[in-house]
């Protein structure tokens, strides 16, 4: 199945730069959310941050604006489904939102159009039933931030169909990323299982009193040679992030081991989140970095 319309639900860094990504390469991209404020503050940022590839000469003023052309932002998710070769879901990760909206996709989209969540928390067979297609439920999975980085991870469930698969993989490449194939879905998929190994031991390490948060992500830096430590790195994409998904795998096996740890859950109930709250594992208010 060609793919010419992309419906990108849910406008944060994640949605909107998903939305770029598409744009860039021929693709046209309706962004819908709930809110008008969410939706102006996306074209703000999406707008800065494209000015700045332009400054960087990354890319040309009129590739970037011929981009934004085939862009729309709106609040009317009917008359945008209708039209939908291709929909990515970039909601709160939280799954009865999705549900219901998986359920009101697959009433307003085409019979053919392929329903995909970005989800790192849920996988497909979580989402597929709230809808009459299972077979085109797949999770099409970006990583942040999505114009910059290259894998995409496609999960399967037990009902999706290779042609979903292989639309979806195409899809992936065609917007110039390095798709990575699950063929059997597990919480976490890939990347995401390796990353929290990582972290987990990197918050035992600390708990323990072994190593001080900077030597950790030091010795991750210089040893493994990975760009960011492992706390430099929950700063970044929101220590509130690997909290609920701690917390929705404990909601799903009931084992106290996938609990988030105590110093996580303390940094959220604090709301120092990371760098987006000034405050994190690491200080961000004074210099803008650590």
């Amino acid at each position: 199945m060609e793919i010419t319309r992309i419906l990108v639900v849910g406008s944060g860094a994640m949605g909107s730069q998903i939305a770029m990504v598409c744009a860039l390469t021929g693709l046209e991209v309706s962004v819908q959310d709930l809110a008008e404020a969410s939706l102006e503050k996306a074209q703000t940022e999406l707008r800065s941050r494209m000015d700045r590839s332009v400054a960087k000469g990354r890319i040309g003023a009129d590739e970037r604006d011929l981009a934004f052309a085939r862009i729309t932002f709106g609040t009317d998710l009917p008359a945008a489904a209708k039209g939908a070769d291709f929909v990515i879901e970039a909601a709160v990760e939280k799954l009865e939102v999705k549900r219901e909206l998986f359920a009101e996709l697959d009433r307003l989209t085409p019979e053919h159009t392929i329903l995909a969540t970005n989800s790192s928390s849920f996988v497909p067979s979580k989402i597929a039933d709230a809808t009459s297609r299972p077979d085109r439920v797949v999770n099409m999975h970006f990583f942040n931030p999505a114009l910059v980085m290259r894998c995409v991870e496609v999960v399967r469930g037990p009902q999706t169909s290779d042609a979903t698969v292989a639309t979806t993989v195409e899809l992936a490449e065609r917007i110039g990323k390095l798709p990575v194939v699950l063929d059997k879905e597990i919480p976490g998929f890939v990347a995401n299982r390796l990353l929290n190994a990582v972290r987990d031991e990197a918050i035992r390490l600390l708990e323990g009193g072994y190593a001080s948060v900077e030597a950790i992500d030091t010795a991750a830096r210089t040893a493994l040679g990975h760009p960011m430590g492992p706390f430099e790195l929950m700063d970044l994409t929101g220590i509130d992030i690997g909290y609920h998904t701690k917390q929705a795998r404990y909601d799903e096996t009931g084992d106290p081991a996938d609990l988030p740890s105590r110093s996580v859950t303390e940094k959220v109930e604090r709301g120092e989140l990371g760098r987006k709250t000034g405050t994190g594992w690491y200080d961000y208010t004074e210099q803008g970095d650590h």
